[in-house]
């Protein structure tokens, strides 16, 4: 099946989803610093995949990828600390949101191997 744009890529529509929740999560959160690195993180992933599809290249696509896989990873580790900080509930994170952001590193993971 060809992508012919990046919203029918299932790995941008999850961390669509994924930034939504963020936002809403801790849109009351008083500490900004955090709050603001964990939005901007999110919102890399989701830009990262759009625009690295919108190069039109495998080449450059793929660096677009591998990027936003890092930022996944920030956002997990933010949300370790997140936990840490009384932020989240154990069950918020261990049920929701990295299970979340480990399916949408698997995913790009593969997109990344097929191209």
């Amino acid at each position: 099946m060809k992508i012919l744009r990046f919203e029918d890529i299932v790995s941008w529509q999850k961390s669509r989803y994924l930034t939504r929740e963020i936002y809403m999560l801790f849109r009351s959160n008083r500490d900004f610093g955090f709050r603001d690195q964990i939005q901007r993180a999110c919102v890399s992933i989701m830009n990262n995949i759009a625009e690295g599809f919108e190069r039109k290249g495998n080449k450059e696509f793929k660096n677009f990828l591998f990027i936003a896989k890092g930022s996944c990873a920030e956002v997990r580790s933010m949300l370790y600390l997140a936990f840490d900080l009384n932020y989240i509930s154990q069950s918020s994170l261990n049920n929701e949101l990295i299970p979340m952001t480990e399916e949408i590193s698997r995913l790009l993971s593969g997109l990344i191997k097929t191209l």
